[in-house]
C-alpha cells in the first residue's frame, strides 16, 4: 500500500520515542534491510512523492523524523525544538514542500523535502476543532489557508488564515468560520476565469450569533473578504445553491475532482441536501432517484459517504439501515454531478462510514464492491450476520461479476476490514492486484479463512498466492510483489517476495531473528521503487521496529524493450483487446517471466487509449429509470425535463426528452447514426415530468379556484379528546407531504393510533402498531422525522422516515413512571439516554440510565439512582472541555435508596471517566450555551444558583446588592436564547399571591441584574412571560400592581412588553376605537390605561403561543383596555402587525387562531376551550388581517376542540378538532391552496415590481430603527399580492451596525436604575472587581473601572458612546510593557489633549447651565444610528430554551409518591423534559424530578402510568398540577 499519510493522526494524539538504528545487511540473494527501533508507534508516515524522503511524527514525544534514504538511516528534524511538532501535514500539490504545525503561533514550513525548515507565525492557532487545518491551492504552492481559532477565555471562535506567499506573511482571512477552502482546491476544477481561479475562496460562516448549523452560509470572496474601496462591508456574497436562492444551514463542503460539493441541513431533519457545481457560478441541488421497493434513498448526516470518484461523475454511497449493522447503496452521478442514479444496492458499510468499494488504479471503468447477500434479513433483524459477497465490474457498474480463482468463487476482504494503510488491493502497478479472501459462498474470518489472492489482469482471474493473511505491497511497477504474514502476535520473522506475479515466492528472514508484529508494509505512492518500510511491534525495548528493505541488492539487470509487453486491461477469449468504457486501454509492462528489474522508481505510467465505435454497451438507464425482465430501461419515477420545458404548459403537451437510455458518464465511445437512432430523446408528456409550480422545468401548475377545499374524517369510538403530534419537515428534506400522528382518548382508554402524511385528508392505522400498548409517543426532538412509541414493557417502536416503515428495539429497562424515558442529542440522531426503572427485589427499584449510540440496538449503562440525565455537548459551542460526547447526570452520591444527597456529575468519554461538578444539587438546566444549577444550602434551607458554559466550571451566580430573598425557594430558567441567562426567582411564596422578579445575566451567566420585579407567577411557578417568535429581544410579561396589598387581596395585573431584551418595560398602547365597540379609556400606554393580556399561566394549552417564528411581528392574544387585567372569560382578541407597538382588535370574546404559509393566511375560530360550546363558522384574513371573511365550515354547529397547522408557519392547510353533531370525534382539512396558484417574486432592484416589501422592527422611542445595535430588515407579502410563499422568508441584507447609544447599555452588577433614569452604585455596595475582566479574557491589555454600565448581550453597536468604557484605563496583571505602548502619546498630542479641554471646558459648562432642564439621567433613545440592515437572528427562530421554563423547587413542598411523568399530545410540539424544547416557544429545559404532568391533551386520570406534557412546561420539583379537560 502506498503511503501519503500512513497511520496520520487526525486528532493530535500525543506519544513519546527514543531512537536507535543498526544497518543489518541480509544474504547476497535476498534483499538488504536497515532497522531502526523507537519508543512510541511512528504514526503520520509520509513519503515525499519523487523521491527517497520520508517523514512520521511521534506524537506522544511531538517529534517529526525524516529520512532521505527511504528509512535506512532516521534523524530527528532538529530545526523544530523537540517537543513543539505537534502536527504533520504535506503539502498536496508540491511534492517538496510540508509543514509542521505546534500548539503556539510559530510553526514550520519546508520547500526542499525536509532538508531545512523555516518558521513561520501566525496569529491566531490551529483550530482544535477541524483535522482539515491547511487547504492548498492546486495551482499556487504559495496560497494556502490556514484554519485557526480565536480565543477568549473558555469560549473559542474559528477563523480563517491566508498566506499567498508561502507563509512568509500571513494575514486573517475571515472570522466566524466552520472551515474556508480555495475554488481551486484541485487539478481538474476551474471557474472557467484565470482571475477566479487564483483568488476565489469559499468559507462556511457562522451566522454572528446563533451557533447552530441550521443557521449557517456559504459565502464566497473574490478579494480575501476585504472591503471595498467605497464601502466599509467587506466584499462577499452567497451563492444561490438552489438554482435561484440561497441556501442556509450549510455544514460541510469537498473539492472532488471536477465538482464542489455543498452538504446543507435544516432543523427538524437529519436528512441533508447535497448542491454540485463545476464552476462556483451555477449551483443544483443533486437529485437522488424517487425511493421504491424498501430502497430509501435520502441523504442523512453523517450516513453518507462521497466515494473515490472518476474525473467524469461522483459516487456516493448512502446508509439505508441502522448504524449498528449498516448496508447502503451507491449512487452515480451524471456527467455535471447533479443526478444520480442508483447503481449498486446493499453495499457493505462499517459503523464508520467506510464502504467497501474501490477502483483499480489507473484503469478506467473497473472496480469491486462488496454487497450483503442475506439483505433482508439485516434490514429486518437485528442481529442477523451478515453475508458478504465480492463483486467486480468492468464497465463502470452497468454489470456485475463473480470473482473467481482456478474457477471458483472467492471473496475479499476490503475497506471496512483495513490491515494496511492505502488502497486496498491495486497499485500503479498495470493490472496487478492482491487481496486477502477465501472461497465459499460469502465472506468469512479475516484471521481464521483468509488467504492472499493475486491476479494480473485487472481482477478477471485470481490465483491464490501464499496461505493465511498478509500484508502486501506492490514495488517496480509490479516486477517485485511483497508480503509478510499478518498476526496478532509479535511472532513474525520473515518477509516473502515474488518476481514472477505471485507465481513462486521466495523468503527473507528479519535482521538478527527479529520478531515482530507487523503494522505497516509500505512503498512510494508510484509503486515504482525496490525499496519498502515495514513497520512492527517487538516484545523488547524499544518496542516499535521500522525496517527499510531494498531489493536493489539482488543487482538484477535493468529491463530492455523485449522484456516488456503490451497489456491490454480487456480482452476476449481469443486474446484480442475489447472495449471497456468505449475505448481500449493497454499498458507496457514488464513481462512476467522477465528476469530484470524496471528500476524507475520515479516514473509515472500512462495508459495508451484508442477509442471505439458505440454499441449498446456503451449506455444504461437514465436518472429515475431500471431494467426490467427483458432488459429494458423502464421508468420508476418522475423524468427530468430540459431546462424551460413545460413552463405553464398543460400537462399533455409534449417535450424532446430522454429515452430511458444515457451513454455512462466517462464513455469516450464514438458515435454511430445507429445508436443515435436508438437511443435519441422521444416525445414526452409534460405530465411526466418532476419539479414544481413555477420553478423551470416544473409540473404545469393547477389554476386558482379562490375556494377552501374542505376533507372531513370522523373516527368512531366517541373519543373525548385528542392527543396529537405534528412532525415538522425540515427544508434540507426531500420528501413531501405535512405528517401528522394522532391518537383518540376517553376516560380510561386510549384510541388506535392514526398516521397522515398530507395533513389530515387521508389517515391511516399502522398495522405494525395496532397491538401494541403504546403509553407514550415521542417524536425525536431534533430530528422530526424520527418517532419512537413507547410500549408499558421495554419494547420501544420506531420510526426513522415519519412513519412510512417501522422498527423496535429492546430498551435496556422498563420505563418509570417516576422519569421520562428518553433524552437527546443535538447533532447525533443515534445518540439517546434512557432511563428506566430496576429491580433488585420488590421494594429496592431505582432508577438506572443507559446510553446507546446506534440508536438503540446495544446499551450501556451511564448511571444508577440517576434522576435526570442530559446530553450537554454540542457542535454548535465552540468550549474546548464541552466535548461532543459530554452528559451530565444528577443521581444520588451512593448508590442507594438511603442516600438523600444528590450530586452533579459530567463525563466527556462515555462514563469511562466522571468528575462531580456539585453536590447537594436539586437539579439543573441547559438553554442555549447555559448550564444552570441549583444547589440547596441545607443550613440555611435555601437555594444557590450556578452557571457553566463548558459543563466543567461552574461560577455562582452573584445577585445584585438589595435583591435579597432570605430563603430562595424557587427558581424558573426562562428563554434564556440571547446570550444572557433571564432567571425568575419568587420572592411572594404566600399560595395564590406568588411572584418574584426577574434577573438577567451577563454573557457568561454568572453576575445578574434585576430586569423587572413583581412578575407574576402561578402556585407552580410558572411565568406570565413570553418572547416574540422570530425577533429579538421583544417579550411581554404580566407584573403584579398590588404586591403590597393585604395577602387576602387578588392579585392585580398589568401587562408589559420590552423592545431590548429586558433593558425597559412599557405598558401596551391601547387599540383605537372600532366597529366592535369603544373602549373605557385610550393612551399610549401607562398605569392607569393600557391594554392588557392574558399571559402563560392562564392559558389551558401552554403550547400556543402568541406569536409565530415565521410570521415576523405579529402577534395574537386575549385581554382588555383598562387599568388591570380583567376576567378571562371578558376578554377580546387583539392583533399587532409591528411587534406590539401598535394593537387592533380583531374580534369580541376569545378566538383561537392558527396562521400559514407564513403569515399570509390567519384563521381565527372560536373553541370549547375558549368557552364556546359549538360553532359552525370560521373567520380568516388573506392580507395580514387587514380584512376578514367568514367560512362556513359545517351545516350545523359542532363542538371544535382545537385548529392547528404546522408550527413552522409555512403550510396552507389547517385542521379543526372536534366532535360532531352525532357525537362523534372527527378532524376537518381546511386547505387554502386555492386561494393562489402563483409563487411570490421579490425584486431587489424594482421594489414596485415584488410581491415583498421590507419591514424593519422598531423601538417604539427610538425612531432610527437601530435596534440592539443595528437595523433588521425582514421580507414581508404585500397584503394585496395574490401569490404564495413557497420558501421561506430571510432578510435579504447584512447586517450594518449602529452607533452605540445608551439604549445598547443595561445596568452593571451592583448597580441600579435610580429616579432619573441613570444607572447608580446601590449605596453601601462594592461594584465588581474590574480585574475579574483580565482573569475572563486572558489576551485582554487593559480594564476599566465600572461605569454602572455593561453592553447589551444581544447588541452589535460600534463606536458611538461606549459607556462601560468612559472611566480611566489600567493594565491587566503582567500586560503592562503592552499596555504603555497602546496609550504611549507624542508631544504633540499630549498639548492638544491638555489644551483643547481647558479652552472649550468653560463654553460646554455655560452651554449646559443654560439649557438643562432636568434632563440629566434620562434615557433618550435613537440619538444616534443610521438606516442599515440585518438578517433575522435565529437563536431566537430556533431557541433551545422554552419560555416559562424550568423550576427548582427547595421549599417543603408535599411530595407525592408514585409522581407519574406523563406524555405529550405532540411530543414534537409540546415536550417539558431534558433534552426538549418547544417547537412554538422556545425549549423547556428540565429542573427537577418527578413530576406530574397534566395538560390539555393529557390522558384522563386513571387512564394508566402515563400522560401527557405541554413543551413549554418545566419539571417542578415535588409538585402537582390539576387536571384539565379539552
Amino acid at each position: 500500500m502506498r503511503v501519503r499519510g500512513a497511520l496520520r493522526a487526525t486528532t493530535a494524539v500525543l506519544l513519546s520515542a527514543g531512537l536507535w538504528a543498526t544497518p543489518l545487511a541480509a544474504k547476497n540473494d535476498g534483499p538488504t534491510m536497515h532497522l531502526t527501533t523507537f519508543n512510541n508507534i511512528p504514526r503520520n508516515l509520509n513519503y515525499f512523492d519523487d523521491s527517497d524522503v520520508v517523514l512520521f511524527q511521534d506524537p506522544e514525544d511531538n517529534n517529526v523524523y525524516r529520512s532521505e534514504d527511504h528509512g535506512a538511516k532516521w534523524e530527528r528534524v532538529k530545526d523544530v525544538p523537540e517537543g513543539k511538532a505537534f502536527l504533520l501535514y504535506m503539502h498536496d500539490f508540491d511534492p517538496k514542500r510540508a509543514y509542521i504545525l505546534t500548539e503556539g503561533y510559530t510553526h514550520y514550513r519546508t520547500d526542499d523535502r525536509g532538508k531545512t525548515w523555516q518558521k513561520f507565525k501566525t496569529p491566531a492557532l490551529m483550530s482544535m476543532f477541524r483535522g482539515d487545518i491547511l487547504q492548498f491551492h492546486a495551482s499556487d504552492p504559495d496560497r494556502i489557508i490556514f484554519n485557526a481559532m480565536a480565543c477568549e477565555g473558555i469560549l473559542c471562535q474559528e477563523v480563517a488564515l491566508y498566506t499567498t506567499d508561502g507563509f512568509k506573511n500571513t494575514k486573517e482571512l475571515r472570522r466566524n468560520t466552520d472551515g474556508c477552502w480555495w475554488a481551486k482546491g484541485s487539478d481538474l476544477f476551474t471557474t472557467g476565469d484565470e482571475d477566479l481561479d487564483k483568488n476565489r475562496v469559499l468559507c462556511i460562516a457562522h451566522d454572528t450569533f446563533s451557533p447552530f448549523k441550521q443557521d449557517q452560509r456559504l459565502v464566497i470572496s473574490d478579494n480575501f473578504f476585504q472591503p471595498a474601496a467605497e464601502s466599509k462591508n467587506i466584499q462577499e456574497f452567497e451563492p444561490n445553491l438552489d438554482t435561484n436562492k440561497a441556501v442556509q444551514g450549510v455544514v460541510s463542503l469537498a473539492v472532488v475532482k471536477k465538482f464542489i460539493l455543498v452538504a446543507t441541513t435544516s432543523l427538524n431533519t437529519d436528512e441533508m441536501a447535497l448542491f454540485v457545481t463545476a464552476d462556483t457560478k451555477k449551483w443544483h441541488r443533486a437529485v437522488f432517484p424517487a425511493s421504491h421497493e424498501g430502497h430509501d434513498h435520502r441523504v442523512l448526516q453523517e450516513a453518507y459517504t462521497v466515494l473515490e470518484s472518476t474525473n467524469y461523475s461522483i459516487q456516493i454511497d448512502v446508509m439505508t439501515t441502522r448504524p449498528s449493522n449498516p448496508m447502503g447503496i451507491l449512487f452515480t452521478s451524471n456527467s455535471n454531478g447533479t443526478y444520480f442514479k442508483e447503481n449498486i444496492p446493499h453495499t457493505n458499510r462499517n459503523e464508520h462510514g467506510h464502504v467497501d468499494f474501490e477502483k483499480v488504479k489507473g484503469i478506467q471503468g473497473i472496480f469491486l464492491v462488496n454487497r450483503v447477500e442475506n439483505w433482508e434479513d439485516v434490514a429486518t433483524k437485528r442481529n442477523a450476520k451478515k453475508k458478504v459477497v465480492s463483486e467486480i465490474t468492468f464497465d463502470d457498474g452497468r454489470t456485475f461479476e463473480e470473482i473467481t480463482a482456478d474457477g471458483k468463487r472467492i471473496h475479499l476482504h476490503s475497506v471496512t476490514e483495513l490491515s494496511n494503510v492505502g488502497s486496498v488491493y491495486s497499485s500503479p502497478a498495470p493490472g496487478l492486484l492482491m487481496a486477502i479472501g477465501n472461497r465459499g459462498d460469502h465472506l468469512k474470518d479475516y484471521w481464521e479463512d483468509g488467504n492472499l489472492y493475486v491476479s494480473d489482469d485487472a481482477g478477471k482471474t485470481w490465483t491464490k498466492a501464499l496461505d493465511g493473511p498478509h500484508k502486501y505491497e506492490f514495488g517496480d511497477q509490479g516486477s517485485i510483489l511483497v508480503a509478510v504474514r499478518d498476526s496478532l502476535e509479535a511472532d513474525i520473522s520473515e518477509i516473502k517476495y515474488s518476481l514472477d506475479h505471485g507465481i513462486s515466492w521466495k523468503k527473507a528472514s528479519l535482521p538478527d531473528g527479529l520478531k515482530m508484529r507487523p503494522y505497516i508494509l509500505t512503498t512510494t505512492q508510484q509503486s515504482a521503487s525496490l525499496k519498502f518500510l515495514l513497520i512492527g511491534k517487538t516484545t523488547k525495548s524499544p518496542q516499535w521496529s521500522v525496517i527499510s528493505i531494498d531489493f536493489d541488492g539482488l543487482h538484477e539487470r535493468t529491463c530492455k524493450e523485449d522484456d516488456m509487453e503490451e497489456w491490454f486491461a480487456r480482452v476476449d477469449k481469443d486474446g484480442k483487446p475489447t472495449c471497456l468504457m468505449g475505448h481500449t486501454q493497454s499498458f507496457s509492462r514488464r513481462k512476467k517471466k522477465a528476469e530484470c528489474f524496471l528500476n524507475q522508481p520515479f516514473k509515472h505510467i500512462v495508459p495508451k487509449t484508442v477509442d471505439c465505435d458505440c454499441t449498446d454497451k456503451d449506455y444504461e438507464c437514465d436518472f429515475n429509470f431500471e431494467r426490467d425482465e427483458d432488459g429494458k430501461c423502464v421508468a420508476k419515477g418522475p423524468i427530468i425535463p430540459p431546462d424551460g420545458a413545460c413552463r405553464d404548459a398543460k400537462p399533455d403537451d409534449t417535450f424532446k426528452g430522454t429515452s430511458g437510455y444515457r451513454k455512462i458518464p466517462g464513455n469516450t465511445c464514438k458515435p454511430t447514426k445507429e445508436m443515435d437512432a436508438k437511443y435519441g430523446d422521444v416525445e414526452r408528456k409534460c405530465s411526466e415530468i418532476i419539479g414544481g409550480p413555477g420553478s423551470p422545468g416544473g409540473k404545469p401548475s393547477t389554476p386558482a379556484t379562490d375556494k377552501i377545499e374542505q376533507t372531513q374524517k370522523t373516527f368512531k369510538g366517541g373519543w373525548e379528546a385528542w392527543e396529537k403530534h405534528y412532525l415538522e419537515r425540515g427544508e434540507s428534506s426531500s420528501s413531501e407531504g405535512e405528517t401528522i400522528i394522532m391518537r383518540g382518548r376517553k376516560s380510561n382508554e386510549l384510541g388506535p393510533i392514526y398516521i397522515t402524511n398530507d395533513h389530515g385528508k387521508t389517515w391511516n392505522a399502522p398495522d405494525d402498531l395496532k397491538d401494541e400498548k403504546i403509553v407514550a409517543i415521542i417524536p425525536h426532538y431534533y430530528f422530526k422525522d424520527m418517532v419512537y412509541f413507547i410500549t408499558s414493557k421495554n419494547k420501544v417502536i420506531y420510526s426513522a422516515d415519519r412513519g412510512k416503515t417501522f422498527h423496535s428495539f429492546k430498551a435496556p429497562h422498563e420505563p418509570s413512571r417516576d422519569a421520562f424515558p428518553l433524552s437527546f442529542h443535538p447533532d447525533k440522531k443515534n445518540w439517546l439516554l434512557w432511563t428506566g426503572i430496576k429491580c433488585d427485589g420488590d421494594d429496592d427499584c431505582y432508577l438506572v440510565t443507559s446510553f446507546t449510540k446506534d440508536g438503540g440496538d446495544h446499551w450501556q449503562t451511564a448511571a444508577r439512582y440517576a434522576e435526570h440525565c442530559e446530553f450537554t455537548g454540542s457542535k454548535a459551542y465552540k468550549y474546548p472541555d464541552r466535548k461532543e460526547e459530554q452528559i451530565l447526570c444528577l443521581k444520588r452520591a451512593k448508590e442507594s435508596k438511603s442516600s438523600k444527597e444528590l450530586v452533579l456529575v459530567s463525563t466527556n468519554d462515555w462514563f469511562d471517566n466522571e468528575e462531580v461538578r456539585g453536590r447537594n444539587v436539586k437539579d439543573f438546566a441547559t438553554m442555549a450555551e447555559f448550564i444552570v444549577v441549583a444547589t440547596e444550602n441545607t443550613e440555611n434551607k435555601t437555594l444557590q444558583a450556578s452557571a457553566s458554559l463548558d459543563g466543567v466550571v461552574f461560577a455562582e451566580a452573584k445577585f445584585p446588592f438589595g435583591f435579597e430573598v432570605p430563603h430562595q425557594h424557587a427558581y424558573t430558567v426562562l428563554d434564556s436564547s440571547t446570550h444572557a441567562v433571564n432567571l425568575f426567582v419568587a420572592t411572594e411564596m404566600t399560595e395564590g399571591r406568588r411572584y418574584g422578579t426577574i434577573l438577567k445575566s451577563n454573557s457568561n451567566g454568572t453576575s445578574y441584574v434585576v430586569s423587572a420585579r413583581n412578575v407574576n407567577c402561578n402556585d407552580d411557578f410558572y411565568v406570565d412571560f413570553e418572547k416574540m417568535l422570530g425577533l429579538e429581544g421583544v417579550a411581554l410579561i404580566n407584573t403584579v400592581a398590588n404586591p403590597n396589598d393585604k395577602q387576602s387581596a387578588p392579585k392585580r395585573l398589568q401587562t408589559k412588553i420590552t423592545h431590548n431584551d429586558g433593558a425597559q418595560w412599557a405598558y401596551l398602547s391601547t387599540p383605537p376605537n372600532d366597529d366592535l365597540g369603544k373602549f373605557p379609556c385610550q393612551s399610549r400606554g401607562d398605569e392607569k390605561c393600557a391594554l392588557h393580556l392574558h399571559g402563560y399561566t392562564e392559558r389551558r394549552d401552554h403550547g400556543k403561543t402568541y406569536s409565530s417564528r415565521s410570521a415576523v411581528g405579529i402577534m395574537f392574544a386575549w385581554g382588555n383596555v383598562g387599568d388591570s387585567l380583567g376576567p378571562i372569560k371578558d376578554a377580546d382578541t387583539f392583533m399587532t402587525t409591528d411587534a406590539g407597538i401598535t394593537w387592533k382588535r380583531v374580534r369580541k370574546g376569545r378566538w383561537t387562531w392558527a396562521l400559514g404559509d407564513q403569515g399570509g393566511v390567519i384563521v381565527l375560530v372560536q373553541t370549547t376551550a375558549a368557552g364556546t360550546k359549538k360553532t359552525k363558522t370560521l373567520a380568516y384574513s388573506l392580507d395580514q388581517g387587514q380584512t376578514w371573511k367568514e367560512h362556513e365550515f359545517s351545516e350545523e354547529e359542532v363542538e371544535v376542540w382545537d385548529l392547528s397547522t404546522m408550527r413552522a408557519g409555512g403550510s396552507r392547510n389547517f385542521l379543526l378538532w372536534g366532535k360532531d353533531a352525532n357525537g362523534e370525534a372527527f378532524t376537518l382539512n381546511l386547505d387554502f391552496s386555492g386561494f393562489s396558484d402563483r409563487v411570490c417574486k421579490h425584486n431587489a432592484d424594482d421594489p414596485s415590481k415584488s410581491d415583498y416589501y421590507l419591514w424593519s422592527p422598531k423601538h417604539p422611542m427610538q425612531p432610527d430603527g437601530c435596534l440592539f445595535g443595528h437595523v433588521s430588515q425582514y421580507l414581508r407579502k404585500k397584503p394585496e399580492r395574490k401569490c404564495y410563499n413557497d420558501l421561506k422568508l430571510q432578510a435579504l441584507y447584512g447586517k450594518q451596525d449602529c452607533s452605540c447609544t445608551r439604549e445598547d447599555y443595561e445596568c452593571d452588577y451592583n448597580f441600579e436604575l435610580d429616579p432619573f433614569g441613570q444607572c447608580s452604585l446601590v449605596p453601601g455596595l462594592q461594584p465588581k472587581d474590574p480585574t475579574e475582566w483580565c482573569k475572563e479574557h486572558p489576551d485582554a491589555v487593559e480594564y476599566h473601572e465600572p461605569t454602572g454600565y455593561r453592553r447589551i448581550p444581544l447588541t452589535t453597536c460600534v463606536g458611538g458612546r461606549q459607556f462601560d468604557q468612559q472611566s480611566e484605563p489600567h493594565p491587566c496583571p503582567g500586560k503592562e510593557e503592552e499596555f504603555e505602548r497602546k496609550h504611549r502619546a507624542s508631544g504633540v498630542a499630549l498639548f492638544f489633549a491638555i489644551t483643547v479641554p481647558i479652552a472649550v471646558a468653560g463654553a460646554v459648562g455655560w452651554y449646559v447651565w443654560r439649557n438643562w432642564t432636568g434632563k440629566f439621567g434620562q434615557i433618550r433613545l435613537g440619538e444616534h444610528g443610521g438606516a442599515v440592515f440585518e438578517t433575522e437572528r435565529p437563536w431566537v427562530r430556533y431557541p433551545v430554551i422554552a419560555l416559562s421554563a424550568v423550576v427548582a423547587v427547595g421549599m417543603a413542598l408535599p411530595v407525592v409518591v408514585g409522581a407519574v411523568w406523563r406524555s405529550v399530545s405532540g411530543w414534537a410540539e409540546r415536550v417539558g423534559v431534558p433534552g426538549f424544547a418547544g417547537s412554538g416557544r422556545g425549549r423547556w429545559t428540565r429542573l427537577g424530578g418527578s413530576r406530574r404532568f397534566t395538560t390539555r391533551d393529557s390522558f384522563a386520570r386513571g387512564s394508566g402510568d402515563y400522560s401527557i406534557v405541554e413543551d413549554d412546561e418545566g419539571e417542578l420539583l415535588g409538585e402537582d398540577e390539576s387536571d384539565e379537560e379539552v
